[in-house]
């Protein structure tokens, strides 16, 4: 019987557990060399930065107990926050921002907070990720044509009829978007080769034919800017430390750490389903995301989350420890160190390709028409998540989504249902039960059937099978049975007087 994925993945000792971590680590290597290098171009800082981060990933967050068989490194749901970071406040601050989120991750680790990011609705995190996904396809678009992208969201997508009109003027564009959408076409068809999946991952394959053919056809396009790994390296001073008195400074480390730990631990969720190893410890994976994320900051390196493309092809490699993702980040340093020239010869345009195609599959197309069947409420949280990360920016947009969820399961759980009795008789009181959860939510329903009973009749109100009621339906119940008392007493009067 031919062995599946879980039982290759089992855990073994010996030689053979060593020869697989070894081959695991390098496909992941493979796989992360364009992703991080990506990735940090996308956010608009130094390409080795990202290699700086894959690496700490490997060698720091990759060695500390957790998840067993997650990667770790940059990662494009960070793209466009880093990004923003970066243009408001300067590279030198990228440090401090990084350090400080991993310092509040390791905090929520040690306090054992890392199993209540599971408690996140998962229609806010889907939202999440497809707002940076729109974003990032939209700013990635003007890298494919080698043209400078607008500042903020709403400005990229509507750029991009002037994007399309002025790339079909310009040769140059036109050949840069030529090499960009044939790397996004070897990204999508090199898995069905099957030989060549096994021997080269898609991602690598892609950006090393995109870069051969801009050498051999001699093409004027943007490659990749390299200034050694030392160079890039920027520890944060005192000044840009006190950058973190800003109210803006600190909600960008509020964002840093929220996004990367939620999407660090949803991801050790997916790869916990792919193996029969160990479990994920969430709170000592959090513990190993922020000492990862500090050890960045102190270097002035990208953040880092755990990655679900790098974490699957590691599994899928046949990995058995956290070896392979520790060796993972030797390779990436001595390519770093021995090869960095070869980042020189990069186009820009074949990265932004390899983007754009992340950035697609961070959009639960798929997903999105069963969710609004199913669950139409949900549909609306992560539409309304995605939309708002796109007008306004990742961390707005985020909180919006949490209100959004917040407010959909208070209106959810504010069921409240009149129990009504006797209004069929001809006379005697009417006997009116109030059951389930009285919030101000549901304040106006309740009213309306209450005033719409009949004025001439006796109403007995009972609150006992209320499971909860809020102060502001406690005080209007209490108004309404005052106005009701009021208006018989007025009506008896009336009467005795017109006698």
């Amino acid at each position: 019987m031919n062995r599946t994925l879980l039982d290759r993945v089992r855990p073994a000792g010996g030689t053979g557990t060593l020869r697989a971590d070894v081959t695991a680590s390098i496909v992941v290597f493979l796989v992360a060399v364009p992703l991080c290098v990506g990735v940090a171009v996308a956010s608009g800082v130094p390409a080795e930065l990202g290699l700086i981060t894959g690496i700490v990933g490997g060698l720091v967050a990759g060695a500390l107990p957790g998840s067993s068989l997650q990667v770790s490194g940059p990662a494009a749901g960070l793209t466009v926050l880093v990004h923003e970071a970066v243009d408001e406040y300067g590279l030198s601050v990228l440090g401090v921002l990084v350090l400080a989120a991993g310092v509040l991750q390791l905090a929520m680790g040690l306090l054992r907070l890392g199993r209540w990011f599971r408690a996140i609705s998962v229609a806010v995190v889907q939202g999440m990720l497809a707002g940076i996904g729109l974003v990032l396809i939209a700013g990635q678009l003007y890298a494919l044509a080698d043209t400078p992208a607008p500042g903020s969201g709403p400005a990229k997508l509507a750029h991009l009829p002037d994007l399309v009109l002025d790339t079909a003027r310009s040769g140059t564009a036109l050949q840069a978007a030529a090499v960009g959408a044939g790397t996004m076409v070897v990204l999508v068809l090199w898995p069905t080769w099957r030989r060549g999946a096994r021997a080269l991952p898609a991602p690598l394959a892609a950006v090393a034919l995109a870069t051969l053919a801009v050498a051999v056809l001699d093409l004027p396009v943007a490659r990749v800017e390299v200034q050694g790994l030392l160079d890039a390296v920027q520890p944060p001073g005192g000044d840009e430390v006190g950058k973190l008195a800003e109210f803006g400074v600190l909600g960008t480390v509020l964002a840093f750490t929220l996004i990367a730990s939620a999407e660090s631990l949803f991801s050790a969720a997916a790869v916990d389903r792919l193996h029969h190893g160990p479990r994920t410890d969430y709170d000592k994976e959090l513990i190993a995301q922020g000492a990862g994320n500090a050890v960045c900051g102190a270097l002035g390196a990208l953040p880092m989350t755990a990655v679900i493309v790098r974490s699957s092809a590691n599994v899928r490699a046949g990995a058995r420890t956290k070896a392979s993702r520790v060796l993972h980040g030797v390779w990436l340093l001595v390519f770093a160190v021995l090869f960095p020239a070869a980042l020189g010869v990069i186009p820009i345009c074949a990265l932004a390709g390899v983007l754009v195609h992340a950035g697609w599959k961070l959009l639960p197309v798929r997903e999105l028409a069963p969710l609004w069947r199913e669950h139409r409420g949900e549909a609306v949280v992560l539409v309304v998540t995605a939309a708002a990360i796109v007008l306004t920016n990742m961390f707005e947009g985020v909180l919006v989504g949490l209100l959004m969820a917040v407010a959909k399961s208070a209106w959810e759980t504010s069921h409240v249902h009149l129990d009504i009795a006797g209004l069929e008789e001809a006379e005697g009181p009417v006997r009116v039960r109030v059951l389930g959860n009285a919030t101000f939510l549901r304040l106006p329903k309740l009213l309306d059937e209450l005033e719409a009973l009949p004025r001439d009749r006796e109403v007995r109100l009972d609150l006992h099978g209320l499971r909860h009621m809020d102060h502001a339906c406690g005080m209007a119940l209490s108004g309404w049975a005052e106005r009701r008392d009021a208006a018989r007493r007025a009506a008896g009067d009336l009467a005795v007087g017109d006698g």
